[in-house]
């Protein structure tokens, strides 16, 4: 893994972008935000102003913390660019991820639709195939991910996936619990285990 001295421990934030999200839930994001800061945390997030992501941002930012958006140009008008914080506009998708990525040493995965699902699918997905040990923990209030993971016990049921996949990831159903989580998961991916092997 590569080395941090020259950045504050940072925490990257996927999150839903709508701004119709409920409000419970923009509220937690802000909570998580305000946390960040307090904590010295630097929140790596879409680059977005609306719904969760933007939020967690914006109230990062009013607590003094250090943020930093990473977004596509296409979306800036999309998503609404929040343009009070450092933001480093890329080409596409691929890009904002992989720089996400980069730039982050543990991962939060907060309520979203398809595009926070694709993120956290792919980050899993990576640790899954050794190629990180950065920790990834779900916020699951009220149930919002149990069928994702209910689908993830299906794959390990049809021996499509090993056990050890379940250790790829943690959950928490407090915002305030996100922070202690991510530094309890054990660092080192699960090895990579051969498709034979889980028959």
């Amino acid at each position: 893994m590569s080395a941090r001295t020259h950045r504050p421990f940072s925490v990257c934030v996927f999150a839903a972008s709508s701004p119709v999200a409920a409000p419970e839930l923009k509220e937690a994001a802000a909570a998580l935000g305000r946390i960040l800061a307090r904590e010295n945390a630097r929140l790596v997030y879409g680059g977005g102003g609306f719904g969760l992501m933007g939020a967690c941002a914006k109230a990062a930012h009013e607590a003094g913390g250090d943020v930093l958006g990473i977004i596509p140009g296409f979306l800036t008008e999309i998503e609404g660019a929040y343009t009070e914080v450092p933001t480093i506009v890329v080409a596409n998708m691929h890009e904002r991820k992989m720089r996400m990525f980069e730039e982050s040493d543990a991962f939060v995965v907060m309520p979203g639709a398809i595009g926070t699902l694709e993120e956290a699918i792919e980050l899993l997905s990576w640790r899954r195939l050794a190629l990180h040990d950065k920790p990834i923990v779900f916020y699951n209030p009220d149930g919002f991910w149990d069928r994702l993971f209910d689908l993830f016990e299906q794959f390990i049921e049809a021996r499509l996936a090993p056990v050890e996949f379940r250790d790829c990831w943690g959950q928490v159903d407090r915002v305030e619990a996100l922070l202690p989580a991510l530094r309890a998961q054990p660092t080192g991916p699960p090895a990579v285990i051969p498709l034979a092997q889980t028959s």
